[in-house]
């Protein structure tokens, strides 16, 4: 018999050995990892579609500033309809992840990061449904539905964090419930670290405080006791941030800006017509129809969680990630309890039964080892190769006219333009160009906000509007009313025009540009 040190060393070893296989042998989540980033990305207009929002530009912008000058902008870089007033850069840490990336590979960088943390939130609720036990083929097809209800906000920008995040919170819960774990209080680091990146934190604190509001209902003292604990650290955690409290009063405030919910898109209601959106319904429908029923079944949380989050996504499309993430495992779970039902009661090699016990043996391997950023860093690469971003999709952004009328375009110029393109000319131009109106519309607020719109519109009173802001040149998307406007009044002359986009200048103000230096820096 060896010596007493000598077996708890060999204990200890036995222990790494154990902990370790698992890690380095690959699974089924680490391969659907990578065939994911594949088929969602690997055709050049998907992967480059993670750039369709212009609000990427200003990011990487705020981005490169708080790299160069160490600190956390507190007044505004970008406009010169509202020059160095106070501004809240409150996703500043998913602001200089995504300058990183830019700065490491440019825009191809940027989507692959965007295409990972995406594709990654895909894997971990695989991984939690699987922990489910509701099966392999039940677990894929939930997550599937998810990723393409998902898709409508599948971009560069720091929202994909909360996509991540949320799902992972809601893991870490449902763990919890089931056998405590030592991973809850992980959320309090994570409520830190997720309310720098975006301002969804407050979506984790809402999950943590219903959590223990139902433990409460169902009179469980310790239970209460535990998450309402967890509630309040994770709370006083969002406060290490570079605003601290004003960071929450700001989020309040823009999330009760009629204004804002009464003209960004995003918080507009879903318009269910494309393929993603159908998914959507069918998902809506039956997370409603399901969660019904685990509410009957006593199981408050999960059902009172989807009906509100499938709520939420009736009244704002940007809230479908976070509904569908919500509603998944109420709706794994009801089918494959609706499944094991049948195939009990089926014989031994009926193909119901068979399919479920293969399902259930498959999906066994609920975890992602070493092996999984191997795989998703040779599917990125792939994509890379074959589809390298040099600049933001040319069907979306003015990137040809911007081109052809730099002279024209570049500063000093007092541009008219839309707020996608004003985040695109931030890109291209700042720190030397300044904006009129950008995707910031928090910052800019309804004020500013009402004269963006009526110039949007060439409402009335536009031509006053116009004026006050003294604009060089207008670069304006084709189906603006303005354009129209502009093309026949005196003051206004049109230098350039394609599909998409129509430039002008006011007459006595910049120079029509020279042809030989046309499209030049």
């Amino acid at each position: 018999m060896g010596s007493f040190p000598a077996r708890i060393r060999a204990r200890s070893l036995a222990a790494a050995r154990g902990i370790a296989k698992p890690l380095l042998t690959p699974s089924l989540p680490d391969f659907f990892l990578a065939v994911l980033l594949l088929a969602c990305f690997g055709r050049p207009l998907t992967f480059q579609a993670l750039l369709a929002d212009g609000d990427t530009g200003w990011h990487i912008r705020t981005g490169e500033y708080i790299l160069q000058h160490h600190a956390v902008p507190a007044r505004d870089l970008f406009s010169f309809s509202r020059p160095d007033q106070p501004w809240f850069a409150w996703e500043w840490l998913s602001d200089t992840l995504f300058a990183l990336c830019y700065r490491w590979h440019g825009l191809t960088a940027v989507a692959a990061l965007a295409a990972v943390v995406l594709c990654l939130a895909a894997a971990v609720l695989l991984c939690w449904l699987l922990r489910r036990g509701v099966g392999l083929w039940v677990a894929f097809a939930v997550t599937l539905a998810v990723v393409s209800a998902s898709s409508v906000h599948y971009l560069a920008r720091p929202h994909i964090f909360s996509i991540l995040l949320f799902t992972a919170t809601l893991w870490i819960l449902d763990e919890d419930r089931r056998v405590r774990t030592g991973w809850l209080w992980a959320l309090i680091p994570l409520a830190a670290l997720w309310a720098n990146l975006h301002g969804g934190f407050l979506a984790g604190l809402f999950v943590l405080g219903l959590q223990a509001l139902v433990m409460a209902g169902q009179r469980n003292r310790a239970a209460f006791g535990r998450y309402g604990s967890i509630t309040l650290l994770a709370a006083a955690a969002t406060l290490v941030n570079p605003y601290g409290w004003r960071l929450h009063q700001h989020i309040f405030g823009y999330l009760r800006s009629s204004w804002i919910l009464d003209s960004v898109q995003e918080f507009q209601s879903p318009s269910i017509r494309s393929e993603n959106m159908l998914v959507f319904a069918a998902l809506l429908v039956a997370g409603i129809a399901l969660a019904s029923r685990a509410i009957e079944r006593r199981h408050w949380f999960a059902g009172i969680l989807a009906l509100l989050w499938a709520l939420a996504a009736l009244r704002s499309a940007r809230h479908i990630p976070l509904f569908a993430i919500a509603a998944a495992p109420v709706v794994a779970g009801e089918c494959a309890a609706a499944w094991s039902r049948r195939a009990n009661g089926s014989a031994a090699r009926s193909p119901g039964r068979v399919l479920w016990e293969a399902g259930q043996d498959l999906g066994r391997s609920a975890r992602l080892s070493c092996w999984g950023p191997v795989l998703a860093a040779a599917a990125l690469w792939l994509i890379a190769i074959r589809a390298p971003l040099s600049d933001f999709p040319d069907r979306r952004f003015p990137v040809a006219a911007v081109a052809r009328n730099l002279p024209l375009l570049a500063p000093p110029a007092r541009i008219l333009t839309s707020d996608q393109w004003a985040d695109y000319l931030i890109f291209r131009f700042y720190p030397r160009q300044r904006v009129f109106f950008d995707g910031r519309s928090d910052f800019y607020g309804p004020a500013l906000g009402s004269d963006y719109q009526v110039l949007l519109m060439a409402a009335r009173p536009w031509p006053e509007v116009l004026a006050r802001y003294r604009f060089d040149a207008a670069l304006l998307p084709r189906d603006w009313p303005l354009a129209s406007v502009l093309e026949r009044d005196a003051e206004w002359q049109v230098v350039d025009r394609d599909s998409l986009a129509e430039v002008l200048v006011r007459r006595g103000g910049l120079k029509k540009p020279d042809p030989r230096t046309d499209g030049k820096d």
